[in-house]
Order: structure tokens, then C-alpha cells, then sequence
């Protein structure tokens, strides 16, 4: 995981506004049981303290921006673990977030590090384009040579397309279809919902997309799925790249403004949307109307407890375990409302995962940066999720879904990740097949 060996003795200028959010911060260390990093290596550099300590140096002209420095803030996974642990309030992720911006703007990258930063940002957050890159591996895996194949690239390019190569779930369609762009209200109708299908959601996930659709309708709401919407930004924001993340944001602000809920079914989107009013604070044609769109944007689980739906008819006698999904449980703050909707399932036996809200290792496109400490984390998931005896792993993220899966897969435990959703759709829907969207 050795990065650019770059030394840059120039000072770290970031926003005062964010640069106050080390001062907050009052090295209390109530943060490092939370964070992932350090539970694993113990290394106080890798704490969330320890970084503040580091780019509040950088920003005072005190260290370089060496590779020794840079790798300790690459190890972090954004998980905002942290901020959930923290009493003081220290808003981490937006000094984490502009420090990486500003330090990745002239840092020099091995080949495979480009690769990966130009499929993550150039692929997949567009979904034709993603669609178009997977289905040689989806031809090769109906062909039966996408085991030889995969190891042989990955021998080749390294251990980050290994683990993006992993990933991959292990079936799939061609060439996926998207949802419809409307969905009638099956009851008299509460409100217009506008959803968000996401990049990698569209193209790996469409049918829980699907199923959010259908759920909805089924309670009583309209949904709308626009084609003219694009990427949430979350890619390029964490990358990194807040002048892209800024523009797809205005975008989906136009494409979403006549519905009374905006939703997703994706935590790391959702978590994404809720922070159009920061990136855009400072423009003062966009500032308010991301407040405006920001104010209507709702996970799924937290929609349908917004609906407050009747008990589910049907009875699903299965233990499953769920896994809190950081993006969820700390950037969004929304744990109890999964919770409450699994429990409202006759016959479901939720049975409580150690360390729920400890990251799996996913973090976004880190799994794909940083694979090592990724798999280490996602090996602590597995095991925990091993002592629960539960067969069914659920989680809000698909980038919880496909990391927890392919570990699980990996280690030979029998276990299948599912989304509440698909869960919710059985529940009230019973035996009515789905529309696949991904065939």
C-alpha cells in the first residue's frame, strides 16, 4: 500500500470553517474504540485524534505532506465512526474530506492506483458505461472462465484490480435493465416520491431498486425515477474532486424538484444527498435550493417508518443478523428505523451482530484503494456474523452487500446478504413475483 513519495513543503490551506473543527476536538480519545484503523493496528496515527494532530500540522506549515503522513490519512475510511463517539461534536469528515481534496490535487500515482481512480470515477458513476465494462466479465463468467481470468489479471495489475475483480458479484445479466420511470400508488396516494437508483445500485442491484418501487407503490406513494438523474457525487466528493461533485449535485437538485420525498435505497447515496447543502453553501444561486432538496431527502427505511405502515401479512420465519451500514449509522445517524421495520416481520428472528457499527471495510471505493486493511476488516465482519448463526446478513449499502458477500463467499460461510428491503417486499407482498429489473 506504499503511496506517492511526493514531499510537498507548501502549508495545507483549508477553510477556516473546517480548519476550526480541530479545535474542537479535545483529545478526550473517546474515538478510538470507534475507529476501525486503530482497533486493528493500535497506531495512534491512525486514530481519528492522531489525523486531526496530523493536518492541523500540515495546515500550520509544522510536517510535509510525506509519504509516511499521507498514508496514515489515505488508512482512513471515512467511516464517521467517530462522530457518532465524539462529545465534543467534531465534524471529522469535512476536515478529512477538504484535506484529501487538497492533497490529492498534485500527488503523483503508480499505474494501478490510476486505473482505479479512473474506473471509479470515469465508470462507475456512469451506468452505461459501467454496464459496457462488465459484461466481458459477465460473457467469461457464463463461459465459466472468470476464475482463471480474474486471478491472471490480477497477478498482473495488482493486489486493488484483484479486489475490484472480487467484488464482482458472482451472477448477473448482460446487459441490465433500468427501473421504470413511474410507479402508480396501489392505495390512495400519500405522497410523490422521487428515487435516486444510484450507479452501482442500477446496474448490480436493480432489483432491490425494483422492490423499493414496488413497496412503496404497495404503500400508498407515487414513485417517479427519472432518467435525466446522474450520480449522487459521492465518488468524486471522497476522491477528492468537489468541483464534480458539486456539478452532478446541482443536476440532480433540477431533475428532483416536484416530489415531497426524495429516497434511495443506498446508504452511501443517501448520506451523499444530505450533504448538498454543505458542498454548495458558498454558491448563492445553489445554497438555498440544496437546503430546500435537503430537507426532503429520506433513506428508505426511513420513509416507510415516515408512512407508518400497517404489520406486515405474511410471516418470514428466518434469523438473519444486521449489520449497520456507516453510512447509515453514523453519517445519516439512522439505526433504530431498520431495526423497527425487521422486527414488525412475523417470524423473523433478528439476532444482534457484535461491533454492528464497525466499518466492514467498504468505505466507498476505499475497499478498492487500500485492500489489505480493507480485508482485514472485512474478516472481523465475517467472523462476527459466523458467532450469530444467522444465514442471512441484512444491511442498507450495497457496498456493505458486496463486500460482506464476496468475504463470506471467500471463506466458504454460508451466508447471503440481503437488503431490509427485499426482506419488506416478501413481507407485504408475499408470493408476488418481481418485475426483474436486471434481467
Amino acid at each position: 500500500m506504499t503511496q506517492s513519495a511526493q514531499t510537498k513543503s507548501t502549508r495545507l490551506t483549508l477553510d477556516q470553517r473546517t480548519l476550526h473543527q480541530a479545535d474542537v476536538c479535545v483529545h478526550c480519545g473517546l474515538c478510538l474504540p470507534a475507529c476501525p484503523t486503530y482497533t486493528l493496528n493500535g497506531n495512534e496515527n491512525d486514530s481519528p485524534r492522531g489525523r486531526i494532530v496530523l493536518m492541523k500540522g500540515l495546515a500550520e506549515g509544522r510536517l510535509d505532506a510525506n509519504a509516511p503522513v499521507l498514508k496514515h490519512l489515505d488508512l482512513c475510511l471515512d467511516c464517521r465512526g467517530c462522530e457518532t463517539a465524539c462529545p465534543s461534536g467534531v465534524i471529522y469528515h469535512e476536515l478529512i474530506e477538504e484535506s484529501r481534496a487538497k492533497l490529492n490535487a498534485d500527488r503523483k500515482r503508480r499505474f494501478d492506483e490510476k486505473l482505479i481512480r479512473w474506473i471509479t470515477g470515469r465508470v462507475m458513476t456512469r451506468p452505461k458505461m459501467l454496464k459496457l465494462a462488465l459484461l466481458p466479465a459477465r460473457l467469461m463468467q457464463r463461459a465459466g472462465l472468470w476464475g482463471v481470468m480474474s486471478k491472471l489479471t490480477g497477478a498482473v495489475l495488482g493486489p486493488r484490480v484483484a479486489k475490484m475483480q472480487q467484488m464482482l458479484p458472482a451472477s448477473g445479466p448482460l446487459w441490465p435493465k433500468a427501473i421504470d420511470e413511474r410507479f402508480e400508488a396501489r392505495q390512495p396516494k400519500k405522497m410523490t416520491i422521487g428515487m435516486l437508483s444510484g450507479c452501482v445500485g442500477s446496474v448490480m442491484f436493480g432489483q432491490t431498486n425494483q422492490q423499493t418501487a414496488e413497496l412503496l407503490a404497495h404503500l400508498g406513494c407515487e414513485v417517479r425515477s427519472p432518467r435525466e438523474q446522474v450520480c449522487c457525487g459521492a465518488i468524486p466528493h471522497h476522491d477528492g474532486n468537489p468541483t464534480e461533485a458539486m456539478k452532478l449535485a446541482k443536476r440532480n437538485i433540477e431533475v428532483f424538484t416536484d416530489c415531497d420525498r426524495i429516497v434511495i435505497p443506498i446508504a452511501g447515496c443517501g448520506a451523499m444527498l444530505k450533504e448538498y447543502d454543505h458542498l454548495l453553501r458558498d454558491d448563492p444561486a445553489w445554497a438555498q435550493r440544496a437546503v430546500d432538496f435537503v430537507s426532503r431527502v429520506r433513506d428508505i427505511s426511513e420513509l416507510i417508518c415516515e408512512l407508518d405502515p400497517p404489520v406486515p401479512p405474511h410471516a418470514l420465519p428466518m434469523r438473519v443478523t444486521y449489520h449497520d451500514a456507516c453510512h447509515l449509522a453514523h453519517a445519516q445517524k439512522i439505526t433504530a428505523p431498520p431495526r423497527r421495520l425487521l422486527a414488525m416481520i412475523e417470524g423473523l428472528e433478528v439476532v444482534p451482530l457484535a461491533e454492528s457499527d464497525l466499518c466492514c471495510g467498504a468505505a466507498g471505493t476505499y475497499n478498492l484503494m487500500q485492500p489489505e486493511m480493507s480485508t482485514d476488516l472485512a474478516v472481523r465482519k465475517i467472523e462476527n456474523i459466523r458467532a450469530t448463526g444467522a444465514n442471512i446478513c441484512v444491511t442498507g449499502n450495497v457496498g456493505c452487500a458486496m463486500q460482506i458477500q464476496s468475504q463470506a463467499d471467500a471463506v466458504g460461510l454460508d451466508v447471503q446478504v440481503m437488503h431490509p428491503v427485499e426482506l419488506l417486499h416478501r413481507a407485504y407482498l408475499g408470493d408476488t413475483e418481481t418485475t426483474d429489473a436486471m434481467v
